[in-house]
């Protein structure tokens, strides 16, 4: 996947003491064309970036609330263009920019945005307007920020800078933004575009004002779940209010907890109908819980079918069901094991259960 640099504008961004609190001071030292980018120290390391950026995987929808690589969307009333968000129109200037000078001008405007960005950090800023000539006429724009090391955030020969700026640049440490958002090759969304940065930053979501993000599955699920509690509550205490109340309550302290126990209020086939609302919406969504210190990880759509919990007493009980038992790393001795049929295994633990709860009452 070769792309053919355009234009490309070099950015320092420098600031005094604490990060992006005070003394943000940008520079611009270089905009080149295509042929002088060819023959500079930058297209060294950074022509093996375009490709990477491109081929960078991101999904609408992650599996974590905190993820690296998001896919953005530009925000418009309903019923209006593009041309509507400013975000849109400040790449759309880079990427129909006609001379050097104009593009020189659009790229310090970008610049000049994200300084307003909260808690940023020093370090170098490329704006490189490329194209992919194999697969399309239309250019890419890509923004990529390296923060400098502490060792060389001070420099002040302006001949040796870009020597000192590859020391400060490699691959693990750089945030890019791209734009159009290619999903695969041969197709772009012009409405999309797709920022890579530290999970724990989110320097290019304060610049990006007016791009909206997907939510991750994690708060998909959340928001979904409370719907049913609340369906549940509703109907449940309709002529209770101030029980509905308290039970309001109880969720709100139970769904924000960062370690949640069984809640013990409905029974198996709702829980398995709610589920299967879930599943049927996305099928590969994942389900962990412990017992006491044992982990389980299976898919929801296990529950009620592969994957079971029951009680006995104070005691919880998870029954898993599969075709084969697979070990992995050491071997132990369970590998020898000859299974005993399920229902001496139940017999024996309810014997074992009755047990220690006598063992309890006699202590």
């Amino acid at each position: 996947m070769r792309f053919d640099v355009e234009y490309i504008s070099f950015f320092v961004i420098q600031v005094d003491g604490e990060e992006g609190t005070s003394g943000k001071r940008s520079k611009h030292y270089v905009t080149m064309d295509g042929d002088d980018y060819a023959e500079s120290e930058l297209s060294s390391f950074l022509n093996g970036e375009f490709s990477k950026t491109a081929k960078r995987k991101a999904e609408r929808n992650p599996k974590a609330e905190q993820v690296p690589t998001k896919i953005g969307r530009f925000i418009a009333e309903p019923g209006y263009d593009l041309d509507t968000n400013p975000n849109y129109n400040l790449f759309a200037r880079l990427r129909t920019a006609a001379t050097l000078d104009q593009y020189m001008g659009h790229a310090d405007e970008l610049v000049t945005t994200y300084m307003d960005a909260s808690a940023i950090r020093g370090g170098a800023m490329f704006i490189v307007r490329a194209k992919l000539n194999e697969l399309f006429d239309e250019p890419f724009l890509f923004v990529f920020k390296c923060d400098f090391e502490s060792k060389i955030a001070r420099i002040t020969d302006e001949r040796s800078l870009l020597n000192q700026v590859e020391m400060a640049i490699n691959a693990k440490n750089m945030k890019s933004i791209m734009y159009p958002h290619m999903p695969e090759p041969g197709m772009i969304e012009a409405w999309e575009l797709k920022i890579h940065q530290s999970s724990h930053a989110r320097y290019f979501e304060d610049f990006l004002k007016y791009v909206e993000y997907e939510k991750s599955v994690p708060e998909l699920m959340n928001e979904q779940v409370l719907g049913f509690v609340h369906q549940y509550v509703e109907q449940e205490f309709e002529d209770q209010p101030e029980a509905k109340e308290r039970e309001m309550e109880e969720i709100e302290l139970w769904a924000h907890s960062d370690k949640r126990e069984l809640q013990e209020k409905w029974e198996p086939q709702q829980v398995v109908e709610a589920a299967s609302i879930m599943v049927e919406q996305k099928p590969d969504l994942e389900l962990k819980l412990k017992l006491g210190h044992m982990a389980v990880r299976a898919m929801l759509a296990d529950f009620g079918d592969r994957l079971h919990i029951a009680k006995h007493g104070d005691r919880y009980v998870v029954v898993l069901e599969g075709d084969f038992v697979q070990f992995e790393r050491g071997i132990s001795p369970i590998e020898l094991l000859a299974p005993e049929p399920l229902d001496v295994l139940m017999e024996r633990l309810m014997r074992k259960i009755m047990e220690e709860e006598r063992e309890a009452v006699f202590s």
